[in-house]
């Protein structure tokens, strides 16, 4: 799984895990399935109401039709850049800065479909995927945006390293003014914001800490927070 790293205005490094070409395949072909059930349910329906071909029929079936036309775009914008597939293969539309897309970014998105995958039966998106780095389609290209998997999942072991070395040197010897509690909270807090790449409740987290310690530092907000859970779990195991 390709990754590559970006930093926020807000001075947090996060390193985004791409979703792989075939994930995204699979996200596609799950929607079609979905698109699939649909148009089924719409020919039972027109044939339940017997309606003979003719311009009333046409203006039906296209009426019907306009959940599938905007598929893409619908969902992704109520489930925060996520359709049926994608969240089945757990991945989901972000900015390329981590943040989430705005309108413009889901139309800009949605509009090109028809050169990424009308055109050339999809090969134009899977090329460009492929030769980009950043696992971006012409849309993704156009809109500032990328699609990432959420299926790795940031571990005790690789965030907070509660597991400290033997040889680790605390920075912040203050950190003994936090109690178990605030520390189990601040773990739990900062894995689910770092998970979910939420810069604010970072940045809330940093300001905690140094409400609570008095601690001055010139560390990121992500980094200070980790060394501030590591140190309490070298000076707790002292």
């Amino acid at each position: 799984m390709d990754k590559f790293q970006i930093e926020t205005a807000q001075n947090i490094t996060i390193s985004q895990n791409v979703a792989h070409v075939t994930t995204r395949i699979g996200s596609y072909l799950i929607d079609a399935l979905f698109i699939f059930g649909y148009y089924i349910i719409i020919a039972i329906i027109i044939g339940m109401l017997d309606i003979p071909f003719s311009m009333e029929f046409l203006s039906l079936y296209m009426l019907l039709g306009l959940p599938i036309f905007f598929y893409s775009l619908i969902f992704e914008i109520l489930m925060n850049g996520q359709t049926p597939g994608k969240y089945f293969n757990q991945t989901r539309v972000v900015k390329l800065d981590g943040s989430k897309p705005t309108f413009g970014s889901y139309l800009i998105r949605w509009l090109l479909r028809v050169v990424d995958f009308t055109l050339a039966s999809g090969s134009v998106a899977v090329l460009t995927i492929l030769l980009n780095g950043k696992g971006q389609r012409l849309g993704d290209i156009a809109a500032g945006t990328t699609v990432i998997s959420e299926k790795k999942r940031i571990t005790l072991k690789d965030t907070i390293a509660s597991d400290v070395v033997d040889n680790y040197t605390p920075t912040y010897s203050q950190v003994t003014l936090l109690t178990d509690n605030d520390i189990h909270t601040i773990s739990n807090v900062y894995k689910d914001a770092m998970r979910k790449r939420n810069h604010k409740v970072i940045l809330k987290l940093h300001a905690k800490i140094i409400e609570l310690t008095g601690i001055s530092t010139e560390q990121k907000p992500a980094e200070f927070v980790n060394t501030v859970i590591k140190d309490y779990h070298y000076y707790a195991r002292q």
